[in-house]
């Protein structure tokens, strides 16, 4: 017998590039990323990231009011094709608390194993 899963489909509203935060980077980011913007390793970490505050890995940089430094207006994401695990993963893989009060993902029911 199967049971049915949620799987939230984005909307690309924005909303969670807006909401304060860190958004880890692993390596393969920050090399997709950097080929992504035509840029060196070296040159795409020094422009766009900076060192998380445990110590534990980069994070992308973000501006002043917390919002991401790719973000363009209400909702364009200017790395979108080659944006971080982290922004794919949201929300089936991760979330955070009061996440469903911010983000426009539509729930769709997928058949999955019990």
């Amino acid at each position: 017998m199967s049971a049915a899963q949620v799987f939230y489909q984005c909307q690309r509203c924005g909303n969670c590039c807006r909401w304060p935060g860190h958004v880890k980077l692993i390596p393969e980011d920050v090399e997709r990323l950097a080929a992504f913007l035509l840029l060196s390793v070296p040159e795409f970490t020094r422009l766009h990231t900076g060192l998380h505050p445990q110590r534990t890995c980069l994070i992308l940089k973000t501006r002043e009011n917390g919002e991401c430094i790719f973000l363009e207006g209400l909702n364009t994401c200017l790395v979108n094709a080659a944006k971080p695990q982290q922004c794919s993963d949201f929300p089936n893989k991760w979330n955070y608390p009061g996440w469903r009060d911010h983000c426009e993902a539509i729930p769709l029911e997928k058949e999955g194993a019990c």
